[in-house]
């Protein structure tokens, strides 16, 4: 998934959830530009912050992991 599809889901479940952008990074501990920037589709946010905000969302996270072919293992 594109960082611009992920957040693009954040941003949905945070409006579904009535959650404003300073609240929900206050909720995961993260800084309100780290998530405006994720948002947004811009940066390259590590594992432990998404991590953070899907658990506040309750949202799972799935990784897959390709082989040299490009498919999924």
């Amino acid at each position: 998934m594109l960082v611009e599809q992920i957040g693009k889901r954040i941003k949905e479940r945070r409006k579904e959830l009535k959650i404003t952008q300073p609240h929900l990074a206050e909720l995961a501990e993260i800084s309100t530009n780290t998530l405006y920037k994720l948002e947004r589709g811009q940066g390259n946010p590590s594992l432990h912050t998404l991590c953070k905000l899907a658990e506040v969302l309750g949202l799972d996270i799935q990784l897959k992991i390709k082989n040299e072919s490009g498919r999924g293992i």
